[in-house]
């Protein structure tokens, strides 16, 4: 069973940068496409982006696109998502997410995921 911990949320002003990890455990990473997700209080769960299982194909959701990044690094079994120039409008929980069964490529539609962290918390304030 495939097991992932959110972390690095935080309190950040403005124009901040953040760098999230999400750690996994109970079995090796490198066999999973990973995406992230987040909730902001009274909305829907809305898509960040994904990465694929060989790190070769990423994906980034319009609100995300030149300001967030994400990378992988199986050896640690860690995959993380490099926010910069934060906006209020990023304040949320953000959460990672597996897909065990897509291969070369990820999807960002939430029910490709079968494996969920319990998210951190990111605050964009001043």
């Amino acid at each position: 069973q495939l097991r992932l911990v959110e972390s690095g949320g935080d309190l950040v002003q403005p124009g901040g940068s953040l760098t999230l990890s999400c750690v996994a455990s109970g079995m090796t990473l490198d066999w999973y496409a990973i995406g992230w997700f987040r909730q902001a209080p009274g909305k829907m769960r809305e898509a960040i982006g994904c990465i694929a299982d060989n790190g070769h194909w990423t994906a980034l959701g319009d609100s995300v696109r030149g300001r967030f990044a994400m990378s992988r690094d199986d050896a640690k079994n860690t995959a993380y998502l490099q926010m910069n120039s934060l906006k209020a409008e990023d304040t949320g929980i953000y959460y990672c997410a597996a897909d065990g069964r897509t291969s070369g490529t990820c999807y960002q539609q939430d029910h490709h995921y079968n494996y969920w962290g319990l998210g951190t918390q990111v605050t964009v304030s001043t």
